[in-house]
């Protein structure tokens, strides 16, 4: 089973090193890791995906904290929550890949040398599901960016106010 743990930390250079080396350091096994900035300029959001056969995500959640920079650590996989995976994947031009495309509601970015560049953005499963569909048709290069999350509704995820 897969854990997703969102965690706010401050942003300043050097944080994702740290929060890296924490992960090597204890042999944490991380499936997706993505960073980026939220509505504050001063924290930075990132998304930790893990195998939980691997890996104690309460452990994980203890490590976190013991970090200087780390603001707030949540664990969303049990709440309702969106989340999503971009896949950028090119492919020999042909008119199957573009049906498989079409099926998986994926875009198509560029299409010349005889190549395709499709986007497609969805769950996790079904990006997977995407491109082992391509496999058949050549797949050239790929690129994903890992999972992204957010709580639905009043789920809301934010840095704790400090007076």
């Amino acid at each position: 089973m897969k854990h997703t743990l969102v965690a706010l930390v401050e942003n300043e250079p050097g944080v994702l090193n740290r929060v890296a080396s924490l992960f090597r350091r204890r042999n944490f096994n991380i499936d997706s890791l993505t960073v980026g900035r939220t509505e504050d300029p001063n924290i930075s959001r990132m998304t930790i995906v893990l195998d939980s056969d691997v890996t104690r995500v309460d452990q994980v959640q203890k490590n976190l904290y013991k970090l200087v920079n780390v603001l707030q650590v949540y664990e969303i996989t049990q709440q309702p929550s969106v989340s999503r995976d971009l896949a950028l994947v090119k492919v020999r031009a042909s008119a199957e890949a573009a049906v498989v495309a079409s099926q998986f509601g994926a875009r198509i970015l560029d299409h010349s040398d005889g190549l395709m560049i499709l986007d497609l953005s969805d769950e996790e499963g079904r990006v997977e599901q995407f491109i082992e569909a391509l496999r058949p048709h050549g797949i050239v290069e790929l690129v994903r960016t890992g999972v992204v999350a957010m709580g639905r509704g009043n789920h809301i995820v934010r840095a704790p106010q400090f007076a």
